[in-house]
Formats: structure tokens, C-alpha cells, sequence
């Protein structure tokens, strides 16, 4: 990562390298304790920010953690998402061109895309890569252009609010503190939300998206009140830079101490522009339930092939960064939870049974202290069918209800909870079916 003239924040295939003059930064950091900026309230759909945290519609905590995916160099890679999600990751960071400096991506692969996530259980976060370096790189797309370009894609990605985030201009300046950043990205905002865009923003710093002069730091409650909904993240890149852990900690806590909402949305454990300090990284952010995101899954040009987390895209051949990533300490696997609008209502689902097992097992009007289970009903040659309903953890069961309908509801629940549920039927002379598939059911925080 460059300081001063800096140059990429991150090395790309075909990105030729640069000379760099690497200076000693974010000496001096000031922690800024400014409250947040409070906002009307209103309805909201899908992901929003809450109190400088991001939650689910039902309310839910949503902490991303996954890996960025370069989808706008390999659009045919697309078995990756299924290996993502088997790395534990609930959140994909999808690299978008938009015919500025790279192939635009179409309508049709923008819903591939959102399809893709949907059946891999991913929050998908969808990046508008040109930007980057804007102002040093010849090349680089301005942030307005980056705007016309998700104006164009409204009704393609209206509706799926609940799983899909907006990353509106990736790394959109260079170094310095003369760019129109804040003006620029609130004008942004505000573009998107006045076309209708209700998706939950991120904005991503300048400086190669690392804020080398604290622009972002230093504007985010100007940021913040751009945005009517109050749903704008901000997202750093982690890279050399961030090279101890005294910097990771006094950047990201000059956030969380305002309570404004920051996610990593790049980090890696090696650059030439310095090492990272990616435990810190991921210490912190596991200590302060912040959301990261590593760079990334495959298909960086050779020389940088140490940004890799596996090798020629295949997820059981993980690289060192991949390891450590996936499997080391505060790593992707030490407290990921799949996003809840995935998991209510699904687990070990079975398309079709024959052993005489309730069927279609589903969850419905998921409150903080209920639930409704419903399943098809299951006619008996002796007399009518009983169902018993039984709360599953682990290897034992309690049985909750049991009903000669299919269908109850469930009521003093505890709320922020995950319940696993099964139906047993049970016919007059008291002979028992096998269990059901199981299904999950997480309710949302009391009010």
C-alpha cells in the first residue's frame, strides 16, 4: 500500500506496478467522540443501521465476515460462491467493472450474481470497482460515473434488500487531502436514495481506500447526515498502512467510540507495500463484533499471488493467507453466524421422505416471543394423526406441543434466540413416525 504517493492499495491483474515512496503514517491518531447523528425514525427494508451497528429487517445483529470474489475479471467462476459459503463465510464482497476502465458488468450477471447468493446463503455486497485511485490513476472512473452505473441497475436489484448491500465507488481517490471526497460521496448518497435505492450504503475511504490523511475519519458524521435513512457504513481497507496493531486499534475505535458503523472491506496478511498487521485486524475486530471481509478468494496475477486464499480456485487447496484467514486465531470460522433471513425456517431439509415422516416442515410469523410452524398433513389408515412437536438441541428433545392439526403456534419464546424444531406423527394405537427434518427458527431482539 503506498503513503503520500501512494500508489494502489492492493496490486489487480493488469495493473502495472508502481514506484512508491513509502512514508511513516497515522502518527498522532485522535479518537474524535462526537456522538452520532440521530435520525427520524421511519419504516426501513432489509439491512439498515442501527445505534452504529448493521442489523437484519427482523432486527437481528448482522456482523458480515466473508471474502471479497473478483467476479469482474473471472464472471465464469461462479462454483466459487458455494465454495465461499463452505469456508464458513456468510458475506461475499463482489467486484463489479462498469465499462469505465474494465468490462461492464450487465443486468443479467448483476441477477445471476444476487440468485447465486441467494442459494449459497450469502449477503452479497456489490463493489463498483473502476473508481479506484481516482485523481493519481489515468485510468480510474470518477465516483459519479459509479452512480449513473447503479442508476442503471435499480430494477435489477430492487427488492432485495434483505441480503444485498451497495458498495457505491471502490478506493475512490488517491492520497491527499485536497480531494472532493466528502462532497462527492455525500452527493452520492444522496443520488441513490432520491432514485429510490433503499439497500444499506457502504463508502469506501480515499487513499486507496486506506485514509491515509483521515478524510473519511474526519467527515463521517458529515456522511452520516447525507443520508435520510441513516443506513451509510463506512469501509476501510486494511494494508500496510496498518502495520501494528496501535494503528488498527486507534482507527477503527475512533468509530466504534462514536458509534458509527465501520466494516473492513479489504484486508490481507502480506503486501509489498508493507505487512499488514492482520491479527490485530482480526482481533479487534472480533473483540468489537466489527465485520471483515479478506482479499481474496483467487485469480490474482502471479506476482501477487500471496493475496490468494486459495490456489486456481479450488476452495480444498487453501493457500497460507487462506489458512490463517479461515482457520487461525479470530479467523472467518471463530464466530460466523449465517445471516438470519437464511436460516429461519431452514436446516436439514428433505425434499421427500418415505418413511412416513411429517413432510414440509416450514416457519412462518417469526416474532420475538413466537413462532408458527406448519407441516403438510399426514392422513392415517387407523383413525385420526397426532403430531408432536419437539424443540431439538443437540442430541436431546422437549417436547413443546402436540396437536391433532398441521400446524401450531408457538408462543413465550425468548427473543435474540435460535430454536431448532421437529414433528413427530403419531396414529391412534400410538405407533410413532421417524422424526421430521428439522427446522430453525431465530427470533428477532424484544422491543
Amino acid at each position: 500500500m503506498r503513503t503520500d504517493a501512494q500508489a494502489s492499495l492492493r496490486p489487480r491483474p493488469g495493473r502495472p506496478k508502481a514506484l512508491l515512496v513509502v512514508a511513516t503514517l497515522l502518527a498522532g491518531l485522535g479518537v474524535l467522540s462526537t456522538p452520532a447523528r440521530a435520525h427520524a425514525a421511519e419504516p426501513h427494508i432489509g439491512i439498515r443501521v442501527r445505534d452504529g451497528r448493521l442489523v437484519e429487517a427482523d432486527g437481528s445483529d448482522l456482523v458480515l465476515r466473508g471474502i471479497n470474489h473478483d467476479f469482474m475479471w473471472y464472471p465464469n467462476k461462479n462454483d466459487a460462491f458455494a465454495a465461499i459459503k463452505a469456508t464458513g463465510a456468510n458475506a461475499v464482497r463482489v467486484t463489479l467493472g462498469i465499462g469505465h476502465q474494465w468490462r461492464r458488468a450487465t443486468g443479467p450477471e448483476v441477477s445471476t450474481v444476487i440468485d447465486l447468493c441467494q442459494k449459497n446463503r450469502l449477503i452479497c455486497i456489490f463493489d463498483a470497482h473502476d473508481t479506484a485511485g481516482f485523481g493519481q490513476d489515468k485510468k480510474a472512473a470518477p465516483m459519479a460515473e459509479a452512480v449513473r452505473f447503479w442508476l442503471s441497475l435499480r430494477d435489477r436489484m430492487v427488492g432485495h434488500e434483505d441480503y444485498v448491500l451497495v458498495n457505491i465507488a471502490d478506493e475512490p481517490f488517491a492520497n491527499g487531502t485536497t480531494w472532493p471526497w466528502a462532497q462527492q460521496t455525500a452527493d452520492a448518497i444522496r443520488r441513490l436514495r432520491a432514485a429510490g435505492f433503499k439497500h444499506t450504503l457502504l463508502v469506501d475511504g480515499p487513499g486507496w481506500g486506506q485514509d491515509e490523511s483521515f478524510v473519511m475519519r474526519d467527515s463521517a458524521e458529515r456522511i452520516v447526515a447525507a443520508d435520510p435513512t441513516g443506513n451509510t457504513v463506512f469501509d476501510i481497507h486494511m494494508y500496510g498502512m496498518f502495520n501494528t496493531a496501535a494503528k488498527v486499534n486507534s482507527y477503527l475505535t475512533s468509530y466504534t467510540k462514536r458509534r458509527l458503523p465501520i466494516v473492513i472491506g479489504e484486508f490481507s496478511s502480506q503486501h509489498e507495500w508493507g505487512k499488514p498487521d492482520e491479527d490485530a485486524i482480526m482481533a479487534y475486530a472480533q473483540a468489537q463484533h466489527l465485520g471483515f471481509l479478506g482479499w481474496s478468494w483467487s485469480g490474482n496475477d502471479k506476482q501477487y499471488s500471496y493475496l490468494d486464499l486459495v490456489n486456481n480456485f479450488d476452495g480444498n487447496s487453501r493457500t497460507a493467507w487462506g489458512q490463517r484467514f479461515i482457520n487461525g486465531p479470530n479467523g472467518l470460522r471463530t464466530d460466523t453466524r449465517e445471516a438470519t433471513v437464511f436460516r429461519n425456517g431452514t436446516a436439514d431439509a428433505v425434499a421427500d421422505r418415505s418413511d412416513g415422516a411429517p413432510r414440509g416442515l416450514t416457519v412462518t410469523d417469526v416474532t420475538s416471543n413466537s413462532v408458527r410452524l406448519a407441516w403438510q398433513p399426514r392422513p392415517s389408515r387407523i383413525g385420526g394423526t397426532t403430531y408432536q412437536v419437539v424443540a431439538v438441541n443437540g442430541a436431546a428433545e422437549t417436547r413443546v406441543a402436540t396437536t391433532n392439526h398441521p400446524g401450531v403456534t408457538l408462543e413465550r419464546l425468548r427473543g435474540s434466540t435460535e430454536y431448532t424444531y421437529a414433528v413427530y406423527a403419531q396414529n391412534m394405537l400410538g405407533k410413532r413416525s421417524p422424526r421430521s427434518a428439522l427446522v430453525v427458527a431465530i427470533t428477532p431482539p424484544a422491543r
